[in-house]
Parts: C-alpha cells; sequence; structure tokens
C-alpha cells in the first residue's frame, strides 16, 4: 500500500506531518481536482482511494473495498459518517445520514487506477459536483459503481451557518459546468427537498429540532448555491 498526500499550501503546520507517515508528498493547488488527478499520477498501486485532510479512515474499508472490486465493481462507494460539534454541524451529520444508499448523491471514492486513467480523471474545472462527473462517466463508460457499509467518518469540526453557504456559493460558481454535462440527473441532485428525505422521513421525525434546523441550513444553501450558479454562468463558466 502506498500513501500520496497532496497538500494545498498550508500556512500551519500541516507540511511537517506527512514527510514522516507518507510514501509521497507535494503541494499543488488550485483545487482538490486537480490535486487528486495529480495524487492519483504519482500513485503507483492498481486501486486508488481517495480521502480528504478532515476525513478519519477506518482499518476495513480497503479490505472492504477490494473484497467488491472482486465481485466484478470497478468502482466502489465508501459512505460518510458525519460528527463534529455544534448545533449545525449536528443538523449537518442528520442530512448526511439521510443520503447512505442514495447513489445520486453518494459518488465512489475506491476506483480502479487503469479505469481512472481511462476516464482522464477528475474534471479540473469543476470545484465541486467533481465527483458526481466522474461517478456518471464511469456509468457512461459501463464499469459497475459498487458499495460497502463500513463508513468514512467525515469531521465537520465546528460548522457555522455562515461556513457552510459560503461553501456552497463557491462550489455554485462552477456548478453550471455540470449541469451543462449533466442535465437529467443534475435535476435530481440539485432539489431541496430529496427523495431521500423523504426514505428516512422517520429519522427525521425522530430529530424534530436538528430536522427543522436541517431544512433552515438546505434553504440557505440553496440560495447562496444558486447565486454562485448564476455568478458563475455570468461568467461564462458553462
Amino acid at each position: 500500500m502506498q500513501l500520496v498526500v497532496i497538500d494545498n499550501f498550508s500556512a500551519d503546520e500541516t507540511p511537517t506531518i506527512p514527510p514522516k507517515y507518507a510514501d509521497v508528498f507535494q503541494q499543488a493547488g488550485p483545487e482538490r481536482s486537480r490535486q487528486r488527478n495529480l495524487g492519483a499520477g504519482l500513485a503507483i498501486g492498481e486501486y486508488l482511494l481517495f480521502i480528504d485532510s478532515d476525513m478519519v479512515l477506518q482499518t476495513s474499508v480497503v479490505e472492504d473495498c477490494l473484497a467488491e472490486v472482486a465481485r466484478g465493481a470497478g468502482a466502489v462507494i465508501v459512505p460518510e459518517v458525519s460528527f463534529g460539534e455544534g448545533y449545525w454541524s449536528a443538523c449537518k451529520a442528520l442530512e448526511r445520514s439521510c443520503y447512505v444508499g442514495d447513489d445520486t448523491i453518494e459518488a465512489p471514492r475506491f476506483i480502479q487506477g487503469i479505469l481512472f486513467r481511462d476516464l482522464a480523471g477528475y474534471d479540473e474545472e469543476l470545484v465541486a459536483g467533481e465527483d458526481w462527473d466522474l461517478a456518471e462517466r464511469i456509468r457512461g463508460h459501463g464499469a459497475r459503481i459498487g458499495r460497502i457499509e463500513t463508513p468514512i467518518l467525515h469531521d465537520q469540526g465546528h460548522l457555522s451557518l455562515w461556513e457552510t453557504m459560503r461553501a456552497k456559493y463557491y462550489y455554485g460558481l462552477s456548478m453550471p459546468r455540470y449541469i451543462r454535462k449533466h442535465p437529467n440527473v443534475a435535476r435530481r441532485q440539485l432539489t431541496l427537498l430529496r427523495p431521500a428525505f423523504v426514505k428516512h422521513h422517520d429519522i427525521l421525525t425522530s430529530h424534530p429540532t436538528l430536522t427543522a434546523g436541517m431544512l433552515f441550513m438546505k434553504t440557505c444553501e440553496a440560495a447562496a448555491g444558486g447565486l454562485g450558479a448564476v455568478v458563475g454562468w455570468h461568467r461564462g463558466v458553462a
């Protein structure tokens, strides 16, 4: 197993840590699609697993993914379980718990290297939706996307409403490009009230305070993302 770490020029002590543990360490930007493609290009293994700096990898994830590949999958979805501090982090964790098993929201993180390279990796013009885009191209290529049950743990930290709105605005800037590439699936993915919420209504009704906050947060995020998309459209992102 090989560990490749790509750092986006962190200003703290982060760059001092990977050289102690990683097989390859390099700094690069500007966005995660570029960083992931660079890391994949430096990797020598047969399979690729992409994880971010705010994620905790459980010990059985790789083993479970390899078992799924042995059953014929070209790529594997690893579900996310969010955690963090404060009310808005709890709201985000509740939202993400509804997405487990939803192929329109979850995207593969474990991918056969040859398949990834055949598809030229992530679209570096996308700052959001790049994982959805790759998933659609994998399906279009004829490869099967499998899934495992063991999750990756996603540390939200102390999430604020303003922080998540700002992120959605930024992500929205390149969303016109994604919509242009995948108009049909984008209509299902970019709705405020997703079918996953109906499917998991029992989870939501059992946490009414968090559900109210989640719906308010989703409304604010949708407004911020929509504004970003309008700005991106006028900038000619599509």
